[in-house]
């Protein structure tokens, strides 16, 4: 009697590399585009992230995908199938939001080190507000960014119209969104979507070196100022100030401020050790 084989295991969709202080994760769907929505892949993606925020070890990630996309959004196969997130019932698809898409933006959101995106391709979709749900963004010159939702029937389902303002400004956030059109790395540099489009071959070189430069700093300060650039987003002034002195006082008690100031008053260049 013949057995079937067993079948091959997809590979996984977050691809991990870690370059002294920097972390690179790679979406690594190149067939697909990279396309988001299959069953697990809220899963995958927060456990590298939570495994990086775990590391005290790093100290900056760049997010960037295999292939010729960043991320064409969420899987249409899927859609058309009704599959992974997008399968069942009213009541079950919002659920596959919540524990599958869901998981995937607040797990990158929540990354407690600075991130950059290095956006080689296409950014349509969940895959523009991805790289939205981190702090800096790079892009080749040839990549493109759509929130193509309602060409599809749907509505950015993924926090993209929390963040999306905040990013480029309610005027174009409404534009993007209500157009569908997708707009060329030029614009997107012009519209503060991006801070810098470089020539596609050069990206990864240029996102190593920001990185690298960033993961020079105190790393404990350095998660602690990305916390209180992110709560300043929603707290009231107040709060923020007292979250600040909170923050500030800790590091005064460090090591590395001591390095700091050493370091000036020595006129040389500080060597941080996370202490």
């Amino acid at each position: 009697m013949s057995q079937d084989a067993p079948s091959t295991p997809p590979p996984p969709l977050v691809l991990t590399e870690k370059r002294g202080h920097v972390a690179i994760l790679t979406l690594n769907r190149p067939d697909a585009l990279n396309a988001l929505g299959a069953p697990g892949d809220g899963d995958q993606v927060t456990a590298a992230c939570e495994a990086i925020n775990d590391d005290q070890d790093i100290r900056c990630v760049i997010l960037t995908g295999a292939g010729r996309a960043f991320s064409a959004g969420g899987d249409v196969k899927a859609m058309k199938a009704r599959e992974g997130a997008f399968g069942g019932n009213g009541v079950q698809v919002r659920d596959g939001y919540r524990k599958n898409i869901h998981r995937i933006v607040r797990a990158i959101y929540g990354l407690e080190v600075p991130s950059i995106a290095a956006v080689n391709g296409a950014a349509i979709g969940l895959g523009c507000d991805v790289a939205c749900m981190t702090d800096i963004r790079l892009a080749a010159d040839t990549a493109k960014f759509g929130v193509t939702f309602l060409k599809l029937g749907l509505i950015p389902g993924d926090g993209g119209a929390w963040l999306m303002p905040r990013t480029i400004g309610m005027s174009r956030a409404a534009e993007l969104l209500f157009t569908g059109d997708v707009i060329d790395a030029a614009k997107a540099e012009a519209w503060g979507l991006i801070s810098k489009a470089v020539p596609a071959e050069t990206l990864m070189d240029e996102a190593l070196a920001l990185a690298t430069r960033i993961a020079q700093q105190p790393p404990h300060a350095l998660r602690m100022a990305k916390s209180l650039l992110k709560h300043g987003q929603t707290a009231s002034y107040d709060t923020l100030m007292e979250m600040s002195a909170t923050a500030q006082a800790i590091a005064h008690h460090t090591d590395d401020h001591m390095e700091g100031v050493d370091a000036i008053l020595e006129k040389r260049q500080p060597t941080f050790k996370g202490s």
